[in-house]
């Protein structure tokens, strides 16, 4: 069977065992976290894919990767699920598609704010707002610095890119010149 077909079938049933309980928002943290965790520890997949690890070490691993103590009986309960069926080798598959699954259900946009420096929150706030306003949906929105924009900024939302930065305007120019 497909990693994806397998992944999302196990998402949607968490999903839907959340929503019942009234608990996915906490559960989407700790998919997020769980996610996360693979991107930012690469040993993880190695040792969780490993045969010679027990069961109950890895349990305890994607326990301690998705929140450790503060993680819900729900998710506990899902990671010995996966586990029990050696499902294990797709479980950040499965957290990837109960991120989307949610965000879908939720109509939770990912929002990003690029500057040449940093921004106040009362300015980031008002950009989420416009946001938020523009989609009728909950904005989660990031920050970053970028000095090579030299000026403006650029603002990243669903399929949506206004580029207001120096920098492409200097580039603009360029182009203009050159032919």
């Amino acid at each position: 069977m497909d990693i994806g077909v397998i992944s999302v079938r196990y998402a949607r049933a968490l999903l839907k065992s959340a929503t019942d309980a009234k608990i996915e928002d906490g559960v989407y943290q700790q998919m997020q976290l769980l996610a996360k965790s693979y991107v930012e520890v690469p040993q993880l997949r190695q040792t969780i894919d490993n045969p010679m690890l027990s069961k109950e070490k890895k349990e305890m691993l994607l326990l301690t990767a998705s929140g450790g103590s503060e993680a819900s009986p729900l998710t506990k309960a899902f990671i010995a699920l996966v586990l029990k069926e050696d499902r294990e080798n797709m479980i950040q598959f499965m957290a990837n598609s109960y991120v989307t699954l949610y965000r879908k259900q939720k109509n939770v946009i990912r929002g990003k704010l690029t500057t040449a420096v940093a921004v106040s929150p009362d300015t980031e706030q008002k950009m989420r707002r416009m946001v938020e306003s523009k989609t009728q949906g909950i904005v989660e929105f990031e920050a970053e610095v970028n000095p090579d924009i030299v000026g403006g900024f650029v603002l990243e939302y669903d399929t949506y890119r206004m580029d207001a930065s120096v920098q492409s305007k200097l580039r603009d120019i360029l182009n203009t010149l050159k032919k």
